[in-house]
């Protein structure tokens, strides 16, 4: 099956349960109030339905438009805007008939369902694949950076470990992008001396106008030459055998290759002397580096588990009985709740250019795995959980945050809105929605044109 399929199918498993837990986190409460629902769906059904069927009180049904779903409660003023029925006069089983801390818990119950989901889920993964990492204090002669002008930007090199950000210190290597994206400090160790420094405001936008930014550290890389000379190289003839380790080059370290880079370019054009390791032997030889800073001859990385015996850095494998898995889905969940409130501030901030990370359909679809990795799908279900809980919260009206807002607002003077106010603050909240709709999805067709 074609990966965009693939990624396509699980986009949409992963929108249908979300949405229809977080309807069901609404129409629960208002069933046990006696809150009569007339609806609930599963997309919009705007003009039509895919399917509808009516049980009781309430018509379930299947929209065409897989922008979100719904349930229409009898006696409120939601996005389908009927005024008729707000005409006629408050019925027991109506919405507004309800006391409002009633009302206030069933417009809770969407956000509070979509938060407690994705800790669930987190608790599951801790419990059936416990948590893997590369220690991040364990980088023995720190990180590697692989897009230059990301690392000179933040004023790393090549060597340095980051070992923590705004004071959290950071254990494992995973984190670190993150951790810099949400960050405003780190705490750097360089040659054996630790400093702090300021992570550039506009850190995001760098980020953003690179194309492949997730590859921007990597733990540092040991390599071996595979004893192959192409006959068209510059250096062929040289006695380069297979499993020979570089040393130096001009008496300069080469052993990373990151510094077998940096050497090669400073001496771009020249003669050199390379001295290898061959079975714990050293051998040197003259080399020629041509103007593109090339030698001419075929490398091979080390397998990860090469630089794990050699103590370059450590794994840890961390397991969890269904106990211990729940406060660490726990802590998952309120980690990455609060990772997310810390980007949607960056989002604020002009400065900072992450409003041009927004991004729609394409860009949540982008994040579920191309092939069927379940536990991929299932972290990616409980992050967008998160994001649906938060953004729903929001104080916008026509979102559950804007009926909660207005609701506080009921509670703490003890007057309710009027019903006209409630009219038009939807509509304002609807057109709200549908610009930064427009916004998100009109990121996506920039950043594929751009693409292209």
């Amino acid at each position: 099956m074609h990966p965009i399929l693939i990624q396509v199918i699980l986009f949409f498993t992963s929108l249908s349960l979300l949405i229809v837990l977080h309807e069901l986190g609404h129409f629960i409460p208002a069933k046990l109030f006696k809150t009569r629902v007339e609806k609930f769906y599963l997309f919009f059904d705007i003009k039509f339905s895919l399917f509808k069927k009516k049980i009781g009180d309430t018509v379930y049904g299947i929209g065409w438009l897989p922008l979100g779903g719904y349930v229409k409660i009898s006696g409120m003023i939601d996005e389908s805007m009927d005024k008729e029925q707000m005409e006629q006069p408050p019925q027991p089983w109506e919405f507004r008939s309800k006391p409002a801390w009633q009302r206030l818990i069933i417009m809770l119950g969407g956000v509070t369902v979509n938060f407690i989901l994705a800790v669930v889920i987190y608790i599951g993964l801790a419990w059936a694949y416990g948590d893997t990492f590369v220690r991040m204090d364990s980088l023995k002669d720190g990180f590697s950076i692989t897009q230059p002008e990301i690392g000179k930007k933040l004023g790393l090199k090549n060597g340095d470990n980051i070992l923590a950000v705004d004071g959290e210190k950071i254990v494992r290597f995973r984190d670190v992008m993150m951790e810099l994206i949400n960050g405003n400090t780190m705490t750097i160790r360089r040659d054996g001396k630790v400093f702090e420094q300021e992570i550039p405001v506009d850190f995001i936008n760098t980020l953003l106008e690179q194309k492949k930014m997730q590859a921007f550290l990597s733990y540092r890389s040991l390599f071996e030459f595979t004893g192959e000379v192409p006959k068209e190289s510059h250096n062929v003839g040289i006695d380069l055998q297979k499993g020979d380790r570089p040393v130096s080059i001009n008496g300069l370290p080469v052993h990373y290759h990151d510094m077998f880079v940096e050497v090669l370019k400073a001496n771009k054009g020249k003669t050199a002397t390379l001295v290898i390791d061959r079975a714990g032997e050293q051998k040197s030889m003259g080399v020629k580096i041509n103007n593109d800073a090339k030698l001419g001859v075929i490398i091979d990385g080390l397998s990860r588990q090469k630089h794990i015996d050699q103590g370059l850095f450590e794994i840890e494998t961390i397991t969890y009985s269904f106990a211990e898995a729940i406060p660490a889905g726990w802590k998952q969940g309120v980690s990455k709740l609060q990772g997310y409130i810390k980007q949607i501030k960056k989002i604020f901030n002009p400065e900072t250019g992450a409003y041009k990370g927004v991004g729609g359909f394409g860009a949540i679809g982008g994040m579920y795995p191309k092939d069927w990795d379940w536990p991929h799908f299932w972290s990616t279900t409980a992050f967008i959980s998160i994001i649906l809980a938060f953004m729903n919260i929001l104080p916008i009206p026509a979102l559950d945050g804007g009926h909660v807002m207005f609701l506080l607002y009921e509670m703490i003077t003890g007057r309710k809105p009027s019903d006209k106010f409630m009219e038009y603050a939807q509509i304002v909240g609807f057109l709200i929605l549908v610009s930064l709709l427009l916004l998100a999805n009109g990121n996506d067709v920039y950043k594929w044109i751009k693409g292209m």
